[in-house]
């Protein structure tokens, strides 16, 4: 039997409960995106609704840019006061947007507020952020730190960024150039990543069932600190790899909104996916959350990646050697599933197929 999002399913609704409405964040993003055509340039390849803006220079190469923040997962890092590694998710929200058009991330900017700058916590923040730029390639250039005191406490903190790539017009991912059959290869996540952390905060670590943050948890293995600030992985190396040998035809990074948002981001307009999950191993935390949630695991694929943190379209004949050169840099991809026809008059939320078994 297959299961996709139909409409907000019981995962989006026990977001919505912990404070997250996704269907209202879409709404937003619409209205975004008027009022940003209204702000355009003719050199704006694409803007609002990617992965990541697209700019011509004019010289036959295309600026990329992605701009995020690392969510709740901060108060998780504040309760614990662990900082060092939550800039690494930082870069890497940003900088694995910016891949998924097949452009290498050039360099970044970070955005520290805090309630009071003491500065080893802002060393410690700022430390994260040098290392995911480390990892993702790029530098790191500048930012701004704000001190904002009667508005913040003062143990509170904010981050935020920007990341701007660069890549040949002739190289970008483009999901237009997907076929029904091609390959869906998945990248393993390092756990969460940096989505989904007010309904893992409301469900593991308030009310009555609250779970101490340096409790070893058996099934984890450690503990629930250690599980939660594993910071998000960072696909830079995998994904231009695969782009520079003309394997990848799109690309989509799994946030917020999990498959259902974020698969179709990569396909066009009359294609779906289809998406096995018996494919690939789930780390424990997802179904930690699931059942702290009183949910089934598959109820948390529109809220969670669930252990697939990139999604690479490959054609069918060449995933083979798509997952060698994605192990030679150092992840070892699976394949997933593939790109199927759409049933017409569907929306986006039901272009994306989970189950174990092909519907019919």
């Amino acid at each position: 039997m297959s299961s996709g999002p139909q409409g907000p399913g019981a995962g989006q609704e026990a977001y919505r409960e912990a404070g997250v409405d996704l269907e209202a964040a879409s709404a937003a993003i619409e209205a975004i995106r008027d009022l940003a055509g209204e702000a355009g340039r003719p050199e704006v390849v694409r803007g609002v609704g990617g992965f990541a803006g697209l700019v011509d220079l004019g010289d036959g190469r295309v600026l990329s840019a992605s701009t995020d923040g690392v969510g709740t997962k901060l108060e998780v890092a504040r309760r614990a006061g662990r900082l060092d590694t939550v800039g690494i998710d930082l870069v890497a929200m940003c900088a694995n947007d910016v891949v998924c058009t097949g452009a290498r991330p050039l360099f970044f900017l970070d955005y520290v507020a805090v309630g009071n700058v003491v500065p080893s916590r802002v060393a410690a923040l700022v430390a994260g952020v040098a290392e995911g730029c480390r990892r993702a390639g790029c530098a790191l250039l500048g930012g701004e730190t704000a001190e904002h005191p009667g508005t913040m406490p003062e143990d509170g903190f904010d981050l935020a960024g920007f990341c701007v790539g660069i890549a040949n017009r002739g190289e970008l991912l483009d999901p237009s150039r997907v076929e029904p059959g091609d390959a869906l290869l998945g990248f393993p996540s390092t756990g969460l990543h940096a989505n989904g952390f007010s309904l893992v905060r409301r469900v593991l670590l308030e009310g009555a069932a609250a779970r101490p943050l340096d409790e070893l948890v058996p099934v984890l293995g450690r503990t629930l600190a250690d599980e939660l600030l594993e910071p998000t992985a960072i696909y830079a190396q995998p994904v231009l790899a695969l782009a520079a040998e003309g394997l990848a035809r799109s690309a989509a990074h799994i946030t917020g909104g999990g498959f259902g948002e974020n698969v179709p981001r990569a396909l066009p307009e009359g294609l779906a996916a289809w998406i096995d999950p018996s494919t690939w191993h789930r780390a424990p935390i997802f179904d930690l959350v699931a059942g702290a949630a009183g949910l089934e695991a598959r109820d948390l694929f529109d809220v969670l990646n669930m252990g697939i943190g990139m999604v690479v379209v490959v054609p069918a004949d060449r995933a083979v050697h798509a997952r060698s050169v994605a192990s030679d840099a150092g992840v070892e991809a699976v394949q997933i599933g593939e790109v199927i026809q759409a049933e017409s008059g569907t929306g986006t939320a039901s272009r994306v197929s989970i189950g174990f078994a092909r519907s019919g």
